[in-house]
């Protein structure tokens, strides 16, 4: 946790940079107050707003509620609420600023897995909430975004009539350095989550050959039929659903699924399928 905090802080310094590269202690300010605004709505409503982005419905399918109110009681945090969501592809994520306020939204495609690999699938999710990653990803990407849209108006204002040499090569770093920066530190903070989270659900369920099973089967789903959606909330889910090629997988925002099954079949002893 204090190397997601540097991150963090990492990223705002990147932010207020821009601010003061582009418009000098007013620029910082106006910078500051875009951060804290925009952390303010993430923190409260954050949630609400990607549930209803994705149409999610509370379910009250009670294999579901149970398996999860047990995992929860396991993992010693108050059971989240449980949302469907229609797609037919696999997959799922957790949401909400605080374990108190959680929510774990699954896909109709998820229920065709087996018991085993739902399970470890929702005690991933549930320790995204146990240990506030939630939280700490919509912060990080909130704030990664808020320096593309400094550098997009750094880009337009490049334009201009009135600037000298230094200025525009000033607005050149920010323009094409300060997103990318921001975009690495937001990936390491992400990625850093995703293995705690695979390593956690495996306490949780003491089976890592049934997430690792299930996490073979959601990345070969979604790439032979991706889903749509806004790649923004590529990082809340356990593996990326949306069109990955060999570019856009230089910033992804989850380990290699390759890596991460390995490591839990390392940990099972068991590689291959697990479909009991």
């Amino acid at each position: 946790m204090f190397r997601t905090a540097i991150l963090l802080a990492a990223l705002s310094a990147i932010l207020l940079g821009v601010g003061l590269l582009m418009g000098g202690i007013a620029g910082m300010t106006f910078a500051l107050i875009m951060a804290f605004m925009l952390n303010f709505v993430s923190y409260w409503y954050s949630d609400r707003i990607v549930l209803r982005l994705y149409g999610a419905q509370l379910t009250d399918d009670e294999g579901l509620n149970e398996m999860v109110k047990e995992l929860a009681k396991e993992a010693q945090i108050p059971k989240p609420d449980v949302y469907m969501l229609s797609s037919d592809v696999p997959n799922a994520f957790a949401t909400g600023r605080n374990p108190e306020h959680g929510a774990v939204a699954l896909t109709r495609g998820l229920t065709h897995l087996s018991k085993k690999e739902i399970e470890g699938v929702l005690a991933h999710e549930l320790t995204h909430i146990k240990n506030r990653d939630t939280l700490i990803q919509t912060v990080a990407a909130t704030i990664a975004g808020a320096i593309s849209y400094i550098a997009m108006i750094g880009y337009w204002s490049m334009f201009g009539d009135n600037r000298d040499n230094s200025s525009l090569f000033g607005l050149i770093l920010i323009v094409i350095f300060a997103p990318l920066a921001a975009s690495i530190v937001k990936l390491a903070i992400s990625r850093r989550r995703e293995y705690a989270a695979d390593h956690g659900a495996v306490m949780l369920t003491k089976n890592p050959g049934a997430l690792a099973s299930a996490l073979r089967k959601i990345s070969e789903y979604s790439h032979d039929r991706p889903m749509k959606g806004p790649s923004a909330t590529s990082h809340m889910w356990i593996a990326n659903p949306f069109h990955e090629d060999w570019f856009t997988g230089l910033f992804s925002t989850h380990p290699p699924i390759k890596r991460r099954i390995a490591k839990l079949e390392r940990l099972s002893g068991k590689p291959g399928d697990y479909d009991e």
